[in-house]
């Protein structure tokens, strides 16, 4: 356990240079001869736009742009715009909107193959989960949405969980005990918290910095990133970076709209930029400082 403000002024240094390094071209980059058509996307998540997961999705439009001469355009809408990830999806199944950066916690409402990912400590760290997002077990995850008109993508991290308490510095399992802890509405989370004796609260992300000033719930479970750009470290007296599961972003596309795009296109689409990479040694610098601080 440490404290709050200490430990959130190291992290928003890092996620400065995530952000101007994440800015940069990525020189591996081809472009690709497509079909020559043109579109028009939009793209939509829940993220303020300080966020990791905001930054991935502008160096993905950035990326699409450049690579198609412009004949594919994106147009994104950041911090739950569009409403709340059961509203994304259900426009991304419709075709109203194309794709999606949404949380693998809620999918796992929709598509339960995706509980694998939050099986407590089930990865040494954040390189070791990135290096899982390419084997067979995750591209089948991903192929459990096809009967739902969507396509899946790929996945994003955004840092192991690590868990906030407005003014009770819990050092143990049993501290849970009781208190009223906001954990994003997906069962693996949930029964995890239940399990420690807390009392799982779902509010939607623009109301848990209110929640936790007023007192209505004593914490939550929360990523690194969002925890700066989101503020809670105001609100938060004490931090325990327990690193106790992994937090994926699925990146999602309407499957008709992915059907009929060129092989060259869809090929535009799986281009990853050097953001992932940058992301993998400024949390593995954090987790090297954190673990001299126990």
């Amino acid at each position: 356990m440490i404290g709050f403000r200490k430990f959130s002024l190291t992290l928003l240094i890092f996620m400065l240079v995530l952000t101007a390094a994440a800015c940069g071209n990525d020189t591996d980059a081809k472009p690709a001869a497509g079909s020559g058509e043109k579109y028009s996307f939009k793209l939509a998540h829940i993220t303020p736009t300080d966020h990791m997961w905001h930054k991935a999705a502008e160096k993905f439009k950035e990326e699409l742009e450049k690579n198609s001469d412009g004949r594919m355009t994106v147009e994104i809408y950041p911090a739950s715009q569009l409403g709340s990830e059961a509203d994304m999806v259900q426009q991304i199944s419709s075709g109203s909107v194309d794709f999606g950066l949404i949380t693998a916690a809620y999918m796992s409402s929709r598509a339960p193959a995706f509980t694998a990912w939050f099986a407590p400590y089930a990865f040494e760290d954040l390189k070791e989960t990135n290096a899982a997002r390419d084997t067979e077990i995750a591209k089948k995850i991903l192929a459990t949405l096809d009967d739902q008109g969507l396509k899946g993508l790929d996945y994003l991290f955004a840092g192991n969980r690590v868990m906030l308490f407005k003014d009770k510095e819990v050092k143990k399992p049993e501290d849970m005990k009781g208190l009223a802890y906001r954990v994003t509405p997906s069962p693996p989370l949930q029964d995890f918290y239940k399990s420690l004796g807390a009392s799982p609260e779902s509010l939607p992300l623009p109301e848990v910095y209110a929640a936790v000033q007023t007192g209505v719930i004593d914490g939550m479970d929360m990523d690194l990133d969002a925890t700066i750009t989101n503020k809670y470290h105001e609100v938060a007296k004490y931090g325990a970076v327990t690193n106790h599961m992994v937090w994926p972003s699925v990146a999602i596309m309407n499957k008709d709209k992915y059907e009929k795009l060129s092989d060259a296109d869809k090929k535009s689409l799986k281009m990853r930029s050097r953001l992932q990479q940058i992301i993998l040694l400024i949390h593995a610098h954090l987790r090297k400082k954190n673990s001299k601080r126990h």
